[in-house]
Formats: C-alpha cells, sequence, structure tokens
C-alpha cells in the first residue's frame, strides 16, 4: 500500500489510538507523525468522523479519539468510509466506444475488477483494528 495514500494514513492513524483509546490526538500531532499536512489528516479523520469511527472535539484541548472500540472496528469500515478504491472498476467517464469487441471487453473487465474489489472488502472485514495496533512503537516511544 502506498505510504502516502489516505486509507494508509487512516489505518496508521486508528492503529495508533487503539494503543491509548482515552488519549486526544491533534490534527498537528497526527501530521507530523505522519509526515504530511493537518489539513491531509483533517480531510481524512472527517470522513472518518462521518462515517462514526471517530469523534472530535473543538478547542485548546481539542482532537480525535476514537467513537467506538478498536475491537469493533474492521479495517473495511475504514476503507469504505473513504470511498477510496484501490480496485479501479467501471469507468463511467470513458468515451463510447464504436467497436463492440472493445465494448464487451470493457464490459468483462470491469465485472470481474467489480468482483476483485467485493473479494477486498470481505477479505478487510476479517481483521480490526485492534488486531493491528502496536503493543509498543520505537518511533513514538523516542
Amino acid at each position: 500500500m502506498k505510504r502516502n495514500s489516505r486509507l494508509s494514513l487512516a489505518l496508521h492513524t486508528l492503529s495508533h489510538m487503539a494503543s491509548d483509546s482515552d488519549r486526544v490526538r491533534t490534527s498537528a500531532d497526527i501530521a507530523d507523525h505522519a509526515g504530511t499536512n493537518p489539513v491531509v489528516v483533517r480531510r481524512v479523520l472527517g470522513k472518518l468522523r462521518e462515517a462514526g469511527l471517530l469523534s472530535s472535539e473543538k478547542g485548546h484541548a481539542g482532537g480525535w479519539r476514537l467513537a467506538k472500540p478498536a475491537n469493533s472496528i474492521t479495517l473495511a469500515d475504514v476503507y469504505l468510509a473513504l470511498d477510496e478504491r484501490l480496485v479501479s472498476g467501471n469507468d463511467s467517464d470513458a468515451e463510447p466506444s464504436l467497436c463492440s469487441v472493445e465494448t464487451r471487453l470493457q464490459t468483462r473487465i470491469s465485472e470481474v475488477l467489480d468482483e476483485v474489489e467485493e473479494s477486498l472488502v470481505q477479505r478487510l472485514r476479517e481483521t480490526k483494528i485492534s488486531d493491528v495496533h502496536p503493543k509498543s512503537c520505537s518511533y513514538c516511544d523516542s
């Protein structure tokens, strides 16, 4: 998985949050740890808040925390909340083709990619954030 993807950022952040679920984390702290911008963090985590996976508190002592136990959040929950497909399926913006062979090929390829996407989501449902959170992190502990 690309290190700079939204999914990677979300999973990494939630995994760390699972290790200390009472701790509130600021967008700036998360961004510093992930090597990105706080605005990017807020956009990504905002989608997780909309999905009910995170809560946020405004103000000086505000920040982000898990909205429910880590053992009830699956990797699929995160993936689906971000609405980011790893498997590119049907390209509805493609130009219409005059060739019936190309049209049939594209239709079949889209069907296969949709099946792969469904399989991916099913497999992601098998792992919870609590299964992957670190016991300790050399980067965080230093």
